[in-house]
């Protein structure tokens, strides 16, 4: 096998041994028994399809649809979907039932040798600038794009650390250098969002002069909107959205509904990142709309 090959199979009863139980004696198998109408299976399909291509070579991923392979799915013992089994060397190593999302499947492929040293140093980058220490996470994060320029995603790190200290060219600056699949990832839209109100909470007449003028009219509501710009800047979410909820259940109508639509984008753009605090804002929504 080259290690620039990406296999993803389709199996079935006929080509199971070849596919599945001989390769497993070169590489782990990861087999996903699955059914195309389930949305969870069809999730995580895509996933794995996704990190067989990044680990090309290093692990095939194999798909049975229980639908049309009524055998494996009774030989596997297979009750729900979807369903993961790892193979290696011949024999079922790992089950793994319901669905796992991405960062659980980056776990399990860790487990199996399957990993970005880069990414390691990614993960000491992100705890050194979370207890302060951000020169250091910005030395580690440059020696990890040294070792694996091709993972994106340290670059994407730096940028989030260049947003967090105030460093807005240069966070601009290595954005925009990115690809555009990265660009259109989950994180790359939430740096996206950040840059972007960023830029329009300097447009503001800043946070103390619109408290200012709120402390003298609470439904002023010009401020307010300029008020939860500033908030989300910060990422200080809640207060952000208690101004945009207070403008949306007084005035709903405000700037045609720019309220309601910011308190969207915000919801989507924290989902991937914050889902509780997604749908504690979605709840939200739906209580003020009924």
């Amino acid at each position: 096998m080259s290690e620039q090959d990406v296999f993803i199979f389709e199996v079935s009863k006929a080509n199971f041994d070849s596919a599945v139980i001989l390769n497993s004696n070169k590489v782990p198998v990861l087999v996903e028994y699955m059914g195309v109408w389930s949305g969870p299976c069809l999730h995580m399909s895509d996933e794995l399809a996704s990190f067989a291509k990044e680990f090309a070579g290093q692990f095939i991923f194999a798909k049975v649809d229980i639908d049309e392979q009524p055998e494996l799915k009774e030989q596997y013992k297979i009750e729900n979907v979807p369903t993961l089994k790892v193979f290696k060397d011949g024999e079922v190593v790992r089950t793994e039932e319901g669905l796992l999302k991405k960062k659980e499947l980056q776990s399990l492929l860790k487990d199996f040798g399957i990993y970005h040293q880069s990414d390691e140093l990614r993960e000491q980058a992100r705890n050194k600038h979370i207890t302060g220490e951000t020169v250091e996470a910005i030395a580690l994060l440059t020696q990890a794009i040294q070792k694996d320029p091709r993972n994106t995603r340290v670059a994407m790190d730096m940028v989030q650390i260049f947003i967090d200290i105030g460093e807005l060219e240069q966070a601009k600056g290595l954005y925009n250098k990115l690809p555009n699949e990265d660009k259109k990832s989950d994180t790359g839209k939430a740096l996206l969002g950040q840059l972007t109100f960023l830029n329009l909470a300097a447009d503001t007449e800043g946070k103390t002069a619109l408290q200012d003028r709120i402390s003298n009219n609470e439904n002023d509501f010009e401020a307010r909107f300029d008020l939860a710009i500033c908030f989300v800047a910060e990422r200080d979410y809640q207060q952000a959205m208690d101004n945009l909820f207070k403008i949306l259940s007084h005035e709903p109508e405000f700037k045609d509904g720019a309220a309601k639509e910011m308190i969207i984008n915000l919801t989507n753009m924290l989902e991937p990142n914050e889902p509780e605090l997604a749908q504690e804002f979605r709840r939200r929504l739906g209580n003020v709309m009924t």
